[in-house]
């Protein structure tokens, strides 16, 4: 394990007001998606959406980073460019997606546990051999009347935990990304003590395994009530939450939190960023962004499977990613800007 190459990656992750994009939606969700707009669900059509993303010029002023799924990061764009070296060439790393997905937890069905760690060491050479240099993995944590359970959030931080060593002697940065979803009606106030326990358990089982944080990202949820929660928390008590859980339970040796959407709109991403940078200056950690639909959502739209809205869908991305950028140092002034 090199730690200084690997503090040097992630702190390139989150330098200079850059955030990830997160582009690593299965094959099932995004064909989801493309059938939302009428696009039909093939390969070629992924390849064309991701080639799209990827080929946005000037991208990389704004994203340091793109998560990529095992079928993209084995594709090529139209000219035969593997879609991997397109991003490298545009000063942006590719990521690579690790997990198999959250399936059914053995003794609570109603949660979850993610998987993947079998031959998950072969997997992050021939990834690193493919030109990975950061990786994910996400835990998906659920709110209700009786969960999640200790047992639901000590599996998927020893998961997590065992991902992140094994990428790190691999030689990548892991993002470790334990999500508390926004699904239920729940308060803020619930969101808070679940995300708290969550990381503080997380971190315990990282330190226990060996992982070092200086060379990982943390991936999490902001501090917001459930989205059939009556009460929605202001912009800024959503900043306040959440900078209080972290500053509790985050140690000051990660080098970035990359915030999820989680569900938000994408204006709500936005300005729930930005007012956490105006308000909280000489944080130990670089706050940014790793924003899946809130950053593509527009664009898939626009762009609807023609090609004469190439153009047209990038320009929404670069603006998208220009804005959450901007909210990376408190400058975002609104969508106008």
């Amino acid at each position: 394990m090199n730690i200084k190459e690997l503090n040097a990656t992630a702190k390139a992750m989150v330098d200079g007001h850059k955030g990830l994009l997160a582009a690593d939606e299965s094959s099932g969700t995004i064909n989801k998606r493309f059938g939302a707009i009428g696009v039909e669900a093939t390969e070629s059509n992924r390849r064309d959406y991701r080639e799209l993303l990827f080929s946005a010029k000037g991208l990389g002023q704004y994203i340091s980073g793109t998560i990529l799924y095992d079928e993209t990061i084995r594709q090529k764009a139209k000219d035969g460019t593997p879609l991997g070296a397109l991003l490298k060439n545009a000063g942006i790393f590719p990521g690579i997606k690790l997990d198999t997905g959250a399936k059914p937890l053995a003794g609570s069905p109603d949660e979850t546990v993610t998987e993947g760690l079998d031959g998950l060491a072969k997997r992050v050479e021939e990834y690193v051999g493919m030109g990975a240099r950061f990786a994910k993995w996400r835990a998906v944590i659920k709110i209700g009347q009786h969960i999640p359970t200790p047992y639901a959030i000590e599996v998927n931080a020893h998961a997590l935990a065992r991902y992140a060593r094994i990428c790190q002697e691999g030689g990548l940065v892991p993002i470790v990304e334990p999500e508390v979803l926004m699904d239920g009606d729940h308060g803020i106030e619930r969101c808070n003590t679940v995300t708290t326990d969550t990381l503080q358990i997380v971190f315990d089982a990282l330190y226990r395994q060996g992982v070092a944080l200086e060379g990982m990202i943390l991936k999490p949820n902001m501090v917001v009530a459930g989205k059939a929660c009556p009460k929605q928390a202001s912009v800024d008590e959503v900043a306040e939450r959440t900078i209080a859980c972290f500053r509790r339970v985050v140690p000051a040796a990660v080098p970035g939190i990359m915030f999820l959407s989680g569900g938000q709109s994408e204006v709500e991403a936005t300005r729930h960023l930005n007012a956490m940078n105006a308000k909280f200056q000489n944080l130990p950690w670089t706050l940014s962004f790793s924003y899946g639909r809130a950053l593509q959502d527009s664009a898939l739209k626009t762009w609807r499977g023609q090609a004469a809205n190439v153009a047209t869908a990038q320009s929404t991305l670069l603006f998208r990613a220009r804005l959450n950028s901007e909210a990376c140092h408190g400058a975002y002034r609104g969508e106008a800007a």
